[in-house]
């Protein structure tokens, strides 16, 4: 097929995310757990339609989850539609009134159905289950917030009780930040906002927190095209960049409900680092203390903290620091045996696991796990008989270093035990008694499959799905490749896929495109069957070859491996990257690495603009989309953790801006307006610079548009026009209309 043709484009808009996903059935299963039991049930989609099936774990008996054929016609009856039995007109439901029926939405409406007569009426939402409100554990206390205040109902005695009278604009009670998005769709700054506490056991005291943002720095998002009027609109929102003073603090405060008292607990106030982030304390079971991880700007130490809910006095029982960075994504606590000991994960060893705490002391009792491999997840915690399960990769021999295997452990590091034998990628969901688990497991080539397994030994009790790929394969389509190369030290191991076009022909020469995104926090390669509705396969269809590898100071290998990276974000290991292209090149002749494209979104936008403007040698065409080209200029979370604290002389080297006269080859700059995430000044700012040093390029402004892109048709097309035209030096079909949804 001929690149950059009609053809072409209609192949490539067949394996959009949004249009080969209906090509793969039971790809993966939405489980959904029955109460505090073992039960669930899920959807099965089957050639014909769908089924709603029920599982019983200990009888091992799957069934249908209601009648369906009666469920269609009470419906059917009710709301005056034509609904088939195998089309339920909605995805998911709740058993209720103990099971004896069901609850669903139809639209924005909602029924609920008698299990014994199947007849079927609309009902009212709760009014306390609006997120604008929190119900205590017993049902009896409903909080709120109104005109920044914090108010609770008793719902016994239908009373109000009014917690504060001191709460302002700026500096009130228990509510976020607010979200940009939220204001936008609203059309008002002014929006309504969750509540944010979280409950103690007991239900007699709720944790939040006052948040004071007055002195607050902002930034302004300007749409420039709204539906409702001509004049642009402005939404101005807190916005913590790195470095900065006058973030927003939290001041955390216990209330006790019953009387009617507040404690601020004495702890420092806490800043925000971002928008969606806030203070998260824990209780412990006995509903007297909480505990909370603090970590300080610059993310080089993390503390243990437990605080008595009745005077608010903290005690900080755990502190680890270390030279780069403490990950977040790779330390924290899980309290066990009624508070008495903790489950610590760390990287203390080089590698990320588990440790066994003292609460009293602070001292480790004894590792948990150890060895060069890395602990991924802690999935559950049986105290009774004192095991911890939790996901772990590289640890089997001969098998990609990323792939997740389920594992149990006795506390004093005993017994380790391999559940999910498969050399797959496993995603597990416990079941609430932790006697049963829920597997789907698959790679880039192998489909899923979706099995019940029960803990003693991950004996597999029965297949629940097989996902079923024939449609997808019968367009030609063969899976990703995945492939190890050796970074830029001759000595490190990387990983990485391709894409090839779904008519392939080995005799012909392709130019290489690379999908690029380096974000420390953890790896970016597909590692599940889930790659095959990657972009990368479109774009790949228009007769590329797209390429993608996790380069050293990616996570989810060692504490060095990462570490590549700490202050150091526009690495050297784009050397990497090169290398890897470069090695899969000599094995696969067809690669044509005299043509070499890249793409990224966010970091990864920041990334192929570094990557084009450092080495032109190598790459000749980037499109870069809501790129952060100068991390002083984004959020203070994730740039203070992975560029460090304070700002210093690093973070202006390694911005865009500053490297914008070394700019050669074709760069398309691409950022929506109302970008909440990545501001659009940061694709401006890096304007500028390339104008001042007089560089062509190319630039994409999307009104309306927010920080995802990966559903504008416009802004596919126009990727997709730029490789083509620059790549194979052909001119694209003019204005193709991209169907996202075929």
């Amino acid at each position: 097929m001929e690149p950059g043709s009609e053809n072409a484009y209609e192949r490539a808009e067949q394996f959009l995310p949004q249009n080969s996903e209906s090509l793969v059935r039971n790809e993966s299963i939405d489980l959904n757990w029955i109460g505090e039991g073992d039960d669930f049930w899920f959807r099965l989609d089957r050639a014909n339609g769908t089924e709603f099936l029920r599982v019983d774990p200990k009888r091992n008996e799957c069934v249908p989850a209601f009648n369906h054929e009666r469920l269609a016609s009470s419906i059917d009856n009710e709301i005056g539609c034509d609904v088939e039995p195998d089309a339920l007109p909605f995805d998911s439901f709740e058993y209720v009134d103990d099971e004896s029926a069901i609850r669903f939405q139809i639209d924005d409406r909602q029924y609920e159905c008698d299990l014994s007569t199947y007849e079927c009426e609309q009902v009212a939402e709760d009014p306390d289950s609006e997120s604008n409100s929190s119900v205590s554990p017993n049902g009896r206390w409903v909080v709120f917030v109104e005109d920044h205040d914090l108010f609770v109902r008793d719902t016994q005695r239908q009373e109000v009780i009014q917690l504060t009278d001191d709460g302002t604009e700026h500096y009130d009670y228990a509510t976020p930040l607010p979200s940009p998005v939220d204001m936008v769709e609203d059309g008002t700054e002014d929006i309504e906002q969750s509540v944010e506490v979280n409950w103690s056991p007991d239900s007699r005291r709720l944790v939040t927190y006052r948040l004071d943002q007055r002195s607050a720095n902002r930034f302004t998002l300007v749409q420039s095209t709204p539906d409702d009027r001509t004049h642009p609109k402005r939404y101005t929102y807190p916005y913590p960049l790195s470095g900065e003073v006058g973030l927003p603090v939290a001041e955390p405060v216990v209330f006790d409900v019953e009387r009617r008292t507040r404690t601020f607990l004495d702890v420092d106030p806490i800043p925000l680092l971002t928008i969606d982030s806030g203070p998260l304390f824990e209780w412990f079971d006995n509903s007297e203390k909480l505990h909370y991880l603090n970590r300080p700007r610059g993310f080089d130490a993390v503390e243990f903290l437990t605080v008595d809910a009745m005077t608010g006095a903290s005690t900080v029982l755990v502190e680890e620091s270390f030279d780069t960075l403490v990950d977040p994504n790779m330390s924290g606590a899980h309290v066990v045996q009624n508070g008495e000991e903790i489950v610590w994960t760390s990287e203390r060893s080089g590698w990320h696991h588990l440790y066994l705490l003292d609460v009293s002391t602070g001292e480790v009792r004894n590792r948990i796990t150890e060895g060069k491999w890395v602990v991924r997840n802690v999935k559950h915690i049986d105290d009774d008989d004192r095991y911890v399960y939790f996901t772990a990769s590289g640890r089997e021999e001969g098998r990609d270093p990323y792939l997740r295997h389920l594992y149990r452990v006795d506390f004093d590091g005993s017994d380790l035990t391999l559940l999910t034998p498969e050399r797959a990628d496993h995603e597990v969901d416990f079941s609430p008694s932790g006697e049963y688990f829920v597997d789907t497991y698959s790679r880039v080539d192998q489909p899923p499959v979706t099995v019940l397994r029960g803990t003693d030994s991950g004996r597999v009790i029965r297949t629940l799905a097989e996902a079923d790929a024939e449609q997808l394969r019968d367009t030609g389509w063969e899976p990703p490749e995945p492939f190890k190369a050796t970074a830029a030290d001759g000595d490190t191991d990387l990983y990485g896929v391709l894409w090839r076009p779904s008519d392939f022909d080995p005799d012909e020469a392709y130019p290489v495109i690379e999908q690029i995104y380096t974000g420390p926090h953890d790896f970016h390669v597909p590692k599940t069957f889930a790659a095959y509705r990657s972009q990368a396969q479109a774009i790949a269809e228009l007769g590329f070859v797209v390429v993608m590898v996790d380069g050293r100071g990616t996570g989810r290998r060692s504490k060095a491996f990462r570490d590549h990276s700490y202050r150091n974000l526009a690495r050297t290991s784009v050397e990497d990257h090169k290398s890897a292209i470069r090695q899969v090149a000599e094995e696969h002749r067809y690669m044509d690495v005299s043509r070499v494209g890249i793409y990224g979104h966010s970091a990864g936008g920041y990334d192929s603009a570094q990557a084009l403007l450092t080495s032109p040698d190598f790459y000749d065409v980037a499109v870069s989309s809501a790129g952060n080209h100068d991390h002083r200029l984004d959020k203070a979370s994730w740039n203070e953790c992975w560029m460090g604290y304070p700002v210093e002389d690093h973070y202006h080297e390694q911005s865009n801006v500053t490297l914008a006269d070394q700019l050669e080859g074709e760069l398309l700059l691409v950022h929506g307006e109302l970008d909440e995430n990545v501001h659009p000044a940061a694709t401006r700012q890096l304007v500028a610079a390339l104008v001042e040093a007089n560089k062509d390029f190319d630039m994409l402004t999307l009104p309306n548009r927010h920080h995802d892109l990966s559903d504008s048709a416009y802004f596919i097309r126009s990727r997709w026009d730029y490789f083509v035209e620059h790549l194979h030096s052909v001119d694209p079909p003019e204005e193709y209309d991209i169907n996202m949804y075929r």
